[in-house]
């Protein structure tokens, strides 16, 4: 049964609420009987009360509002036994998308100035990175995001996240060669399988796992060969997509090997691409948001919210109304009959 926002969870309980109306017609009312006491001055008592002596068993009556009170506390049982449930506010349920690991060379060869700003202005690699990667974040809605830092050593910037704003200001916070000059992609790689594996022993739900790495040159001296990093990747599911930015011409440390790169990425699942301007990585970064599309969902539902304690609360304060309105009218008449009781002895004893 339903009427607009209100539903009874159990409305067969209100084939009850005619039961006292049955009651009172077919179940013959109950005679109380009450304990008579012997006085010398009994009429003049009767005349002073201003009542009529009867004989037999005499039928309680209850006054008009104890008869209201009776029925509204009737009615607030039955509708608490049918569940009532209105629908409350509207509330929002959000579904994370993927666990999105962003790594990025700080390696000294970061501070080449071979890129532009939109004003055509020339910037460093690194701060073409960080114009781009705005840009990435803002697609990137119900991502969870992480950034890891690499050079002489990979370490941690951010852990997963789905605050983007507070990403993003960690990310304006790097500079280049902070973490070392040198190139430790393969270790890169490997810190970036043990986040993962982290977040998933600390209870997070099993999301779809993409590391996103960025790096002008070639790896100089992991402790894990980038390959070999990339084949534990692909068994624990996580897909690299690997940027290469700069000229691939270029010989020495800050040499690109595709090869490499090609192999990481194809053996992840993932996939390579080459920036040779900020065009170009802006173009990858695209790119990567087209073959990761995001996974955010956001619904929106109304929960049913119970009645019954109301109905509940106001039988009770019905109940404690009546029964406070009864003590005073117990006191009063307990006063009144001892008033009139005494003023009958001494009438008595004066007739005497």
């Amino acid at each position: 049964m339903i009427t607009s926002s209100l539903e009874l969870a159990t409305p067969m309980w209100l084939w009850i609420l005619p039961l006292p109306l049955l009651i009172y017609w077919f179940v013959p009312a109950y005679r109380t009987k009450r304990t008579a006491v012997k006085v010398p001055f009994f009429d003049l008592l009767s005349k002073t009360l201003g009542e009529e002596p009867s004989q037999g068993a005499a039928q309680l009556k209850s006054s008009w509002w104890q008869r209201i009170i009776l029925l509204t506390s009737w009615l607030c049982v039955v509708i608490a036994l049918a569940q009532p449930k209105m629908l409350g506010e509207p509330q929002t349920r959000e579904s994370m998308g993927r666990d999105v690991m962003v790594a990025v060379d700080l390696s000294g060869s970061m501070s080449e100035q071979d890129f532009t700003n939109p004003d055509g202005q020339k910037i460093n690699r690194l701060d073409a990175t960080k114009l781009v990667l705005k840009d990435f974040v803002a697609q990137r809605e119900g991502d969870r995001l992480g950034l890891i830092l690499f050079g002489d050593a990979a370490f941690v910037q951010t852990p997963f996240t789905a605050d983007h704003q507070a990403w993003l200001t960690l990310l304006d916070q790097t500079d280049v060669a902070m973490a070392g000059e040198s190139t430790h992609l393969g270790d890169a790689i490997g810190l970036s399988i043990k986040t993962f594996e982290q977040g998933t022993k600390n209870g997070t739900p099993d999301r779809e796992k993409v590391a996103i790495i960025l790096t002008d040159g070639n790896d100089t001296g992991s402790f894990v060969e980038p390959i070999d990093a990339a084949k534990v990747a692909a068994a624990k599911n996580v897909r690299i997509y690997v940027i290469a930015m700069g000229d691939p011409s270029t010989v020495g440390e800050q040499a690109l090997d595709m090869d490499v790169i090609n192999q990481i990425a194809q053996d992840t699942g993932g996939q390579a691409f080459q920036a040779k301007d900020r065009e170009g990585l802006k173009t990858a970064y695209d790119d990567i948001n087209k073959l990761e599309p995001k996974l955010y969902e956001s619904t929106t539902y109304r929960p049913k919210v119970s009645l019954q304690h109301y109905f509940i609360s106001v039988v009770m304060i019905l109940y404690l109304l009546a029964f406070a309105l009864m003590t005073i009218k117990r006191i009063r008449t307990n006063r009144i009959e001892l008033a009139l009781s005494n003023k009958a002895e001494q009438q008595g004893e004066e007739h005497v």
